[in-house]
């Protein structure tokens, strides 16, 4: 019979050499499973278990340390005069009198409603205005861009004395001392901070994707609005809670610009508070450890619910440009 002829080892069967010699190879060059997770965390070995072990317990130790103050807080406000300061968590009397008591003495109703009207005015308009002004940094190419940005950033050095006597006379020539205005109106013009951050966010947007909407025919204001401002959505919701949260505590402008009990901010109601039954009246602090407490709440309600935007949002401004 013609054909190849194929020489056989005797018993018949093909030499099985290469294939042996190609598998030692390829044991000899694979890398381990754990070498490979290694080499793809950038050469760092697995956590160990002892490792994350005392990585939850420090993080536990850390929020015991930061959450007892209000914990202390809390259950002082159940406990009576004589008690507030027996450091007990669990009172001995426990009573709600004191969340009478302080609604009674104080207009906190007000108060908090000015506060709250306070915040959302800061809190939207600094959030819009410094996201234009970040947009026009990132996206407008012009002659001395970099300079003025370094100047914006520069105004962040000045400390708050300096700009509060001319910001004062402002004010005072406006007319608007002993209003609600000055406590937000500031905010039309942007913040520094603020710039800064969106600035940076922006930048990691991909500029074809505006160019094309230009030539698609989309306005410049159109192109920010409907297509900037959704892609940095994270990055809007960090400047508006930090917003938030710095307008809710801030007593330095309400003690300067706000007169009467009427437009008290909940900042200016405490201080108050304190001046009536602390340190300058009967020592009810009962009363003030309550009223901190429910003004207290609401920062801590905002905080829950946007924990993630936070998160996300200072992490992804912090990896863009």
């Amino acid at each position: 019979m013609t054909g190849v002829d194929v020489d056989l080892p005797v018993g018949g069967a093909a030499a099985p050499a290469p294939r042996r010699d190609a598998a030692v190879a390829a044991a000899a060059t694979t890398v381990p499973p754990t070498d490979a997770a290694a080499l793809r965390d950038g050469g760092r070995r697995p956590r160990t278990r002892a490792s994350r072990v005392f990585a939850w317990i420090a993080l536990a130790l850390l929020g015991v340390i930061f959450i007892y103050p209000f914990v202390w807080l809390v259950s002082a406000s159940f406990k009576p005069r004589t008690e507030v300061f027996d450091n007990k968590l669990i009172p001995d009397t426990f009573t709600f009198d004191n969340y009478v008591t302080v609604w009674q003495q104080a207009p906190l109703g007000l108060w908090l409603m000015n506060t709250v009207i306070v915040t959302v005015l800061a809190a939207v308009t600094v959030t819009f205005s410094s996201a234009m002004v970040a947009w026009g940094f990132a996206y407008f190419r012009f002659r001395g861009r970099g300079a003025l940005f370094a100047l914006v950033l520069a105004t962040m050095m000045l400390p708050g004395a300096v700009t509060m006597i001319p910001t004062f006379l402002i004010w005072n020539g406006l007319g608007q001392v002993g209003t609600l205005t000055p406590l937000w109106a500031g905010n039309l013009f942007g913040s520094a901070f603020y710039i800064f951050l969106l600035r940076q966010f922006f930048l990691g947007l991909p500029r074809d994707l505006f160019e094309a909407a230009r030539i698609d025919g989309a306005s410049q204001f159109g192109v920010f609005w409907r297509i900037a401002l959704p892609l940095c959505k994270p990055a809007l919701a960090v400047v508006l809670v930090f917003e938030v949260q710095a307008v809710w505590t801030d007593l330095m402008r309400a003690l300067i610009y706000l007169r009467d009990s009427a437009t008290f901010t909940v900042p200016r109601g405490l201080k108050s508070l304190v001046d009536a039954f602390g340190f300058g009246g009967e020592w009810h602090w009962e009363i003030i450890v309550t009223a901190s407490v429910i003004t207290t709440i609401p920062m801590i309600i905002v905080f829950f619910v946007a924990q993630r935007q936070i998160i996300d949002g200072v992490a992804s401004s912090g990896l863009k440009g």
